[in-house]
């Protein structure tokens, strides 16, 4: 168990699955390259989420809990069996658990989603949103009510399909099934485990399957989801030993974004499954914020700047004005 003797390892707790492992040896290697005299090991625990993706979508509870990739991890950081926890920020709720705080953020990866495709897609000259350049009735796969709302808002002659799975598994799905012409994936995701997004020719790396074709979907064609491409440590509340290494660990700047972004998370009552979203980017003391609300009938945008010291109280805003 771990204790606040320095030569006890810090545990990091993560998920098992191949995104998860990777940032959480990332994650374990900065850490260590920051802090070389202080052990750090990873622990893996499965969570409820994890085990939902192996089941038919037919098999899923409409109404799932929040927190299905991270309720397990909490548990241990509670119950003093693991010191760190290792989240994709995009998948952490805005409400934590009594005791429990993010003590620390990633610098962001890429933020943008991703449309990859069994063919090329041939935009022209006109690259502002390419999925208006799919076919009709194009089948696209994507569990996320927010990536469904963006598709159907930029195309509506397209057919969104549920598809669950890590991202090498969707990855493969769309390749063996004849029902997908193509998937949404994070950015992030993607170059994380190694894949290379080339403007034009196939995806490579970790195994990629031959010919799937990549194309980067800019921002406002579809907003990420809040958090999206940053990694975030959770901690216990009030521990100075892990408080400390956290700090060294801390991206100021990426985490000032991902305050406002779940300040209007929070603010608008949602969740990871709410169709919402929203992206903060600094440029020096300027704060950009865009941020939409595509649940139901709802298709709102909002689109402003502020200082970087005034970002929650922007978001706090925005989501008055679009709930």
């Amino acid at each position: 168990m771990p204790s606040s003797d320095t030569n006890q390892p810090i545990v990091i707790a993560t998920r098992g699955s191949a995104l998860a492992l990777t940032q959480s040896r990332y994650v374990q290697a900065r850490l260590q390259s920051l802090l070389p005299d202080v052990p750090f090991q990873i622990e893996i625990f499965k969570t409820k989420g994890d085990q939902l993706q192996s089941r038919a979508p037919e098999d899923i509870p409409a109404n799932l809990p929040k927190g299905l990739f991270t309720k397990e991890l909490e548990t241990a950081l509670l119950e003093k069996r693991a010191d760190l926890a290792v989240h994709s920020l995009k998948d952490l709720p805005t409400e934590l658990p009594e005791g429990l705080e993010i003590a620390a953020v990633s610098p962001r990866e890429d933020v943008r989603e991703v449309l990859l495709l069994k063919q090329p897609l041939d935009s022209g000259e006109d690259e502002g949103n390419p999925l208006a350049h799919l076919p009709d009735g194009a089948k696209i796969g994507t569990g996320s009510p927010r990536r469904q709302a963006f598709l159907t808002h930029a195309n509506d002659r397209l057919q969104c399909v549920p598809i669950r799975g890590n991202v090498p598994t969707r990855i493969q799905k769309l390749a063996d099934s004849p029902d997908l012409d193509g998937i949404i994936l994070a950015a992030a995701g993607l170059k994380r485990l190694g894949y290379k997004l080339p403007p034009t020719g196939p995806i490579t790396g970790n195994d990629a399957p031959e010919s799937i074709f990549a194309s980067i979907l800019p921002i406002k064609t579809i907003i990420p989801c809040v958090g999206q491409g940053a990694i975030g440590l959770e901690t216990r509340s009030k521990d100075p030993r892990i408080e400390q290494i956290c700090h060294a660990f801390n991206d100021p700047s990426t985490h000032t974004c991902i305050v406002t972004e779940r300040t209007f998370l929070a603010a608008m009552g949602g969740g990871c499954q709410s169709p919402v979203a929203a992206y903060a980017s600094l440029d020096k003391d300027q704060l950009h914020l865009i941020a939409a609300n595509v649940g139901g009938s709802q298709f709102k945008m909002r689109d402003d700047r502020t200082s970087a010291s005034t970002g929650p109280e922007l978001a706090s805003r925005f989501a008055e004005e679009l709930r």
